[in-house]
């Protein structure tokens, strides 16, 4: 019997990966614009970390996080989010004394047992980005509009929904409100909503229950409950995606599914995924650096996942083909061969991406070969061409085909070619 993946983990294969990397480079390329520096945090950390910041009585604590004892009876979680690795890596380094606010993003795996869908998987890949250290509605829209100019980038659309979730000042009054009318209701909810009416109210409305959403269509609004502070800071937030004319819809039903977001929240929402729609999501969280035992600054970041990046471009056919070889060598006889491999070295160090056969097979099927690689260009080389000192170029999309002179000095013949084919 073969040994298979694990249900709810994918492997990327060869011809899947050029378009996680067209991504990862976009990504990255406007994170820099914006001033972000990356961070690599570790897969593994203490159980206790994700407890405190997401929240016990959230489904990735209470029923979606790998978890297991180490050797010393230590309880380690595999990281479900990146957000609060991120954080404990700013305390644990003080990254704090590099300046006032500090712009972080981190790229790579998560992992919940929660059940594999489209476009969801237990092992799932998120670009996740934080700002510490500012808590002025300006941050909120510019993290906002990178995201959303990411998307617009790489050729996506999406529509950007935002909502406040108020702070620990204004949110009490919410709550009781919205547990007086919950108890109203609370016969007609599923089991899970009825568990979270008690041990955190605003997750009912993050229910993914058809029968539970009816129920909560004339819920009440945060945004009635907001405090003066609270309330300035969503309207400045709305000005300026105004100003930079990033368009947005207020959702009030929205909710985030970690805890320790406040105020400004946003989500990044498309029709093509079906019901998992959301592509990205994201908050304010001004208390969490505290709560984790670092100094007293605010913060707001988002996450976007790959997976559903990576299908969305698939599906739409609007992305950069994958990065492959500029020229594959032809090359017939063993004089030609030993000279072609010297020369795919040259090409290599001048930055060239060149491949070529080493199993000897005839011009036909090292074309053959060629086609499958794709490069842009196929260059042939035989002990004619060796006595002529040219070679045959051809392009592999037009099929035109020219004969390039080459300098008498062999180690000349790298730049030669690379000056034709760049």
């Amino acid at each position: 019997m073969s040994i298979k993946a694990l249900k709810g983990f994918k492997d990327i294969l060869p011809d899947e990966v050029g378009l996680w990397q067209v991504i990862e480079r976009k990504a990255r390329d406007i994170f820099h614009r914006y001033g972000f520096e990356e961070i690599k945090v570790p897969i593994l950390e203490k159980t206790e970390l994700f407890v405190r910041t997401i929240g016990e009585s959230t489904d990735i604590v209470e029923k979606e996080m790998y978890t297991f004892e180490d050797r010393n009876g230590a309880s380690i979680a595999m990281r479900p989010e990146g957000t609060a690795s991120v954080i404990r890596a700013y305390i644990e380094n003080g990254l704090y004394v590099r300046g006032s606010v500090q712009r972080l993003y981190t790229i790579g795996p998560m992992f919940r047992h929660e059940r594999p869908q489209k476009g969801r998987l237990r092992q799932f890949h998120q670009m996740s980005v934080e700002v510490l250290g500012s808590d002025r509605a300006m941050i909120d829209t510019e993290v906002m509009a990178m995201a959303w100019q990411l998307l617009q980038e790489i050729g996506l659309e999406a529509s950007l929904e935002i909502n406040s979730l108020g702070c620990p000042a204004c949110r009490p009054s919410f709550k009781e409100t919205l547990q007086d009318f919950i108890n109203e209701r609370i016969d007609h909810l599923c089991e899970d909503c009825k568990r979270r009416s008690v041990t955190n109210p605003l997750r009912v409305l993050d229910c993914k229950s058809d029968n539970c959403q009816e129920q909560y269509t004339s819920a009440p609004s945060i945004i009635e409950h907001l405090c003066e502070v609270c309330s300035d800071h969503f309207n400045e937030v709305k000005g300026a995606l105004n100003l930079l004319g990033v368009p947005y819809r207020v959702n009030p039903a929205m909710v985030r599914g970690l805890d320790y977001y406040t105020r400004t929240a946003f989500e990044l929402i498309t029709t093509e995924l079906g019901a998992q729609g959301a592509i990205g999501a994201g908050g304010r969280y001004d208390g969490l650096v505290k709560q984790l035992g670092g100094p007293d600054v605010p913060g707001i970041g988002f996450a976007l996942g790959m997976e559903r990046l990576v299908m969305l471009l698939s599906q739409k056919d609007a992305h950069e083909s994958q990065s492959g070889l500029d020229l594959f060598l032809v090359t017939l006889g063993e004089v030609a061969y030993e000279k072609g491999f010297h020369l795919m070295q040259m090409l290599r160090s001048l930055g060239v991406r060149v491949m070529m056969d080493h199993e000897g097979r005839s011009m036909k099927n090292q074309m053959k070969q060629a086609n499958k690689q794709k490069p842009r260009f196929a260059l042939i080389l035989g002990e004619d061409e060796l006595a002529k000192r040219e070679v045959a170029l051809k392009d592999m999309d037009s099929g035109e085909q020219e004969l390039v002179e080459l300098a008498t000095d062999f180690e000349n013949w790298a730049n030669v070619i690379k000056t034709k084919i760049k």
